[in-house]
Formats: C-alpha cells, sequence, structure tokens
C-alpha cells in the first residue's frame, strides 16, 4: 500500500492567509523553522497507478499538481484519482470537489450523513450534475468493509468517530453515527494495515485495540492545547468544542499514543497555531523523544 500525504494541516493552510499568531508571522518573516502547509487530504494506491483520494481540500489543484503519478498522461484528458472518500463533510475536506468538476464524473463514498450534509446545507452533490453527471454516490454502511474498483487490492472499514458535524449542517448540533468516520485501510497482499483519522475527538477502549492492531496510525494533530485557540488569541472554541482531541493534558492524544507501542504514530490536519509546526519548540522535540512523526506536505509512507 502506498499512502501519499497531499495536504497535512488543518482549515485554513499553513500559514493561514489571514492570520498573523506567532507560528504564521514567524513564518513569514523567517524567524521561524517550519514547513509551509496545505489543507488535510491523502490519496492511497494499491499499486502506485490509481489512486484513491481520502477527502478534497480546497488546495486539491496545487496537491494534484506537486505528486506526478495524479497526471499519468495516458490520454488526452486523465487523472490517477480512481475514487473519492469523504471522511466528513467539512468544508476543508469537500470544497476542493469544485474543483474536480472538468473530471466528473467521480465515484465517491461516503456515509449517509455526509451525503445529507452535501445535498442540503453545502448541496455539491446537486451542483455538480450539470458537469457530465457529477458525482456518482457509493454508499459508506458503517458496519461494513468495502472495496474500491479502482484499488481492488485494498479493503476499508470505515469506523464512526466522535466528532462533529460541520457549523453549515443541518443537524450541527444534533449528532448522528457517521457525521464523521475513521478508515482501517489493509493491503490484501502484504497484510499492511493504516489507521486513518484526521478528525478524532475521542478514543475508547475498543477503538484503542483497533489503533493497537495497525502498522501506521496517521491520525487527527489539530491542537496541542485544548484550548490553544483562546490563549493565541485567535478563537473561542476548545479543540474538544471542534471534534478534536488535544496532543497535550490528560487523555490527549500523546496518552493515548503512549499505550500504542507497536505502530508509527504521525499526527496529520495540523492547525496553524499548533506550536509543533515550529520544529525547534519543545513541543515538537516532545514528539521526537516520543517518537511521534508530524506529516508535511509530500511525505510518502509504504505498508
Amino acid at each position: 500500500m502506498f499512502v501519499q500525504i497531499l495536504g497535512s494541516a488543518a482549515g485554513g493552510g499553513f500559514p493561514q492567509w489571514n492570520c498573523n499568531c506567532a507560528n504564521c508571522a514567524g513564518f513569514r518573516n523567517g524567524s521561524l523553522r517550519a514547513q509551509a502547509r496545505t489543507q488535510s487530504s491523502i490519496a492511497i494506491s494499491d499499486d502506485g497507478v490509481s489512486w484513491v483520494l481520502c477527502n478534497a481540500s480546497p488546495d486539491i489543484r496545487a496537491q494534484l499538481q506537486s505528486f506526478a503519478p495524479m497526471q499519468p498522461g495516458r490520454a488526452l484528458r486523465d487523472t490517477g484519482i480512481g475514487a473519492i472518500i469523504l471522511m466528513d463533510s467539512q468544508i476543508d475536506h469537500t470544497t476542493g470537489l469544485l474543483s474536480l468538476r472538468e473530471g466528473c464524473p467521480h465515484q465517491v463514498w461516503c456515509t449517509d450523513m455526509v451525503h445529507e450534509d452535501l445535498s442540503t446545507g453545502f448541496p455539491l452533490f446537486n451542483m455538480l450534475t450539470h458537469w457530465n453527471g457529477g458525482l456518482s454516490w457509493n454508499r459508506i454502511e458503517l458496519d461494513q468493509s468495502f472495496t474500491v474498483q479502482a484499488c481492488p487490492n485494498l479493503r476499508f472499514t470505515p469506523l464512526p468517530l466522535r466528532s462533529a458535524a460541520p457549523p453549515y449542517s443541518p443537524h450541527r448540533f444534533d449528532p448522528h453515527p457517521g457525521d464523521n468516520i475513521g478508515l482501517i485501510v489493509e493491503d490484501l497482499r502484504t497484510g499492511g494495515k493504516l489507521f486513518y483519522a484526521p478528525g478524532l475527538g475521542q478514543v475508547d477502549g475498543p477503538l484503542l485495540e483497533i489503533m493497537a492492531g495497525s502498522d501506521c496510525l496517521l491520525v487527527d494533530g489539530t491542537m496541542w492545547d485544548d484550548d490553544e485557540m483562546q490563549r493565541r488569541g485567535v478563537g473561542t472554541r476548545t479543540g474538544r468544542e471542534m471534534g478534536h482531541l488535544a496532543q497535550n493534558g490528560p487523555g490527549g492524544m500523546l496518552e493515548v499514543l503512549e499505550q500504542l507501542p507497536g505502530p508509527r504514530k504521525v499526527l496529520i490536519h495540523i492547525n496553524n497555531t499548533n506550536p509543533i509546526l515550529d520544529e525547534d519548540s519543545p513541543e515538537r522535540a516532545e514528539l521526537v523523544r516520543r517518537k511521534i512523526e508530524v506529516a508535511y506536505d509530500g511525505m510518502s509512507i509504504e505498508l
């Protein structure tokens, strides 16, 4: 299994276009040692030719341009995208579908709840029907694994996660299973297993067991502290209110990952305020000490 990190930041990317927090300002003036990052999206393949796109960020055009296999050049119009899986209906994970309209129809896999959001509050499925039929919906059943034709040697198993629907969602304050999912992706030939969850608000016992059985964890790294945005003066909501488990503090992601000595551990969906973006920060040094990696755009993983 080949896993390509197309984008590793949370919504807004890094540096965020309208932000002058310590991280964003420091990056721009050169005083911060860090890498720029686009908004979170990955691609997965069983052969390196056909790819399943997991989420379609607003930065999708630049991300595809930066990864040569996404344009194999086999025909006058071509793409390496064989299917698209949506983990949720968040703006920063779905808006890129608008930029893929020239390639419609696309096979899109998502849950009932995500399809409902994208047919009502943010009606992408309706809007894109005018482009060669638009998006062809494949239902993700929460209790069933599935395969996609483009990568038949990969098995995808959805896991409903405790998180939050987007602010625009008609059921924003009425959460349902399927608003947000994680994925177990297993290579049926090599046995390699990836656990992918860019939005993860809570880890219970059964989920911890699933994570322990994976070879690589690509998990929510949005914030270091739950009240980080308040501390930085750029927001009022906590990480938990937004459906993200902070790294630091009791029950945080660091404590969760400490219980899992086996898998490779990689944080993704990094918010622009997170001090781990600063490669010289004590928080980044703590991750290094714990053998936890920070995803970056262009990172490649093979399982």
